[in-house]
């Protein structure tokens, strides 16, 4: 199997993982009250991270390794919005958790990590339609 073949694979599961978590993960927080969305996240949160993060671990060691073997507009771009999702994610999805895991949060701040999120699946879901082009 190829690093083009082993990215594409990586980058479908974040891209199912991203929808199911638009769609059915981050909208279900409003229906919680405040003390059991709390009791949720500390449940959800690291559970989560140990289907995330070695995905994209692996998604940004595949896309820098396929940067390397050759660079074109493809690969350079694919690795731009890997890199983003990264800047994203540490820059504006971990404190907005880490609020609601201290309970310093509002509705508001639910309805809008549904929103920005919306943003980072289109993202995925561009890095994915990029990566079948890598292989295809």
């Amino acid at each position: 199997m190829n690093v083009a073949f082993t990215a594409l694979l990586v980058d479908f599961g974040l891209v199912v993982l991203i929808w199911m978590i638009q769609l059915l993960v981050y909208p279900s927080f409003l229906y919680y009250t405040k003390s059991n969305l709390m009791k949720w996240h500390s449940s959800y949160t690291p559970r989560i991270t140990t289907v995330v993060a070695p995905l994209m671990l692996a998604q940004i060691t595949l896309a820098t390794f396929t940067l390397w073997q050759e660079i074109n507009a493809l690969s350079i771009v694919y690795n731009v919005l890997i890199y983003s999702t990264w800047i994203i994610t540490f820059h504006t999805f971990i404190p907005i958790h880490k609020k609601i895991q201290e309970g310093n949060f509002s509705q508001a701040t639910l309805t809008n990590l549904v929103k920005l999120n919306g943003y980072r699946t289109a993202i995925w879901t561009v890095i994915f339609i990029l990566s079948y082009f890598l292989v295809f």
